[in-house]
């Protein structure tokens, strides 16, 4: 029965050369349908032309190639392009072109759903369905590799772990698709170019910190007071701003890498003076760049972009701390494919 077939993407390389060993054939025909697998993103055994008709009918036979499908594309009035992606087992995620004049980047999903509760983003408001695999991660970088190339004549050049999900809650599964996404035997892309985005988990933080890895790291911090920010994440109830601001001194005594904060800001929510003193606070422990995001609204109401002057005391007031701030205007607005607007509307 197919159901019984393993996911061929499931096994390593090594894996793959004892499976041909044991099925009397040579240890280097795995290396071939590796490459297949992962650089030439194959989706089926019998795109693998270098191999015998009677080795990819035994393929056929014990596996499968679980790849994902573009189920529907959205173009945004500013370029943007929103994939909805389907997956084998026909659950949806969404993830993101995002096109500037110099690069793309790609904006990623990690879960089906998210396991975190932010009452801003319409992402939370769907359950978790379940993890994703490293290959389906993989593939919505290939998918999105190949629309950059095609609608704006330049491959990807960065990815952000920005989509559905929250990574760390898929820790193992998201940093296995960045060493394919990494490797000279997958995309070959740096790591400097990937950016995984938390919400603050502190104890994964530290894992990172401690695998040394090298990509870089963003915070969707939004608050650097407690109250206000578990009245928006509630799960700040228990990963406290304590705790995540030692995750974060361990991390940058580790790796020296500067910390990137996601910050938007709200009418009435985190608009004032004490506000921004609170994160000026919260970001003098180590080098750091706050990116102010515009608020994207998912229909209720309940959350509203601040005025232009509370943005401007922001950014006035970091400046004059010697923090580097960025406003950030969203794109793809008009498809519900901006931060935070991912909800499978498409």
């Amino acid at each position: 029965m197919e159901s019984a077939k393993k996911d061929i993407r499931a096994l390593t390389k090594d894996q793959l050369r004892d499976f041909f060993v044991a099925n009397g054939d040579k240890a280097f025909r795995g290396n071939q349908v590796y490459e297949w697998l992962w650089q030439k993103s194959a989706h089926s055994f019998e795109t693998m032309t270098n191999i015998s008709k009677e080795t990819r009918e035994m393929l056929e036979k014990n596996f499968v190639i679980n790849h994902i499908k573009v189920d529907q594309m959205q173009r945004s009035s500013d370029g943007t392009i929103k994939n909805a992606v389907q997956l084998y087992d026909g659950l949806i995620v969404e993830s993101v072109l995002i096109p500037t004049a110099t690069r793309t980047t790609a904006c990623v999903s990690s879960q089906v759903g998210c396991s975190l509760d932010c009452k801003f983003c319409a992402t939370s408001r769907l359950k978790r369905m379940r993890n994703l695999n490293p290959d389906e991660i993989y593939d919505q970088v290939v998918a999105i590799d190949n629309e950059s190339r095609l609608y704006f004549d330049k491959p990807l050049s960065n990815i952000v772990f920005m989509g559905m999900g929250e990574p760390l809650m898929n820790y193992k599964n998201v940093l296995q698709s960045i060493e394919k996404i990494t490797s000279k035997e997958g995309l070959g892309m740096s790591p400097k170019r990937i950016t995984v985005s938390t919400s603050g988990v502190p104890k994964m933080i530290k894992k990172m910190a401690d695998e040394e890895v090298k990509f870089n790291l963003a915070v969707s911090l939004h608050s650097a007071i407690d109250e206000v920010r578990t009245s928006i994440m509630p799960f700040n109830k228990n990963f406290p701003l304590k705790d995540l601001r030692e995750a974060l001194q361990y991390w940058y005594s580790k790796t020296k890498n500067r910390i990137t904060y996601e910050y938007v800001v709200w009418k009435g929510i985190n608009d004032t003076q004490a506000d921004v003193e609170a994160l000026v606070k919260f970001c003098r422990f180590a080098p750091s760049k706050v990116n102010i995001i515009e608020y994207n609204p998912i229909d209720d109401g309940a959350f509203q972009q601040a005025s232009n002057n509370a943005i401007d005391m922001y950014q006035k007031t970091l400046e004059a701390n010697n923090i580097t701030v960025t406003v950030r205007r969203s794109r793809g607005k008009d498809i519900d494919a901006a931060c935070g607007q991912l909800a499978n509307k498409s």
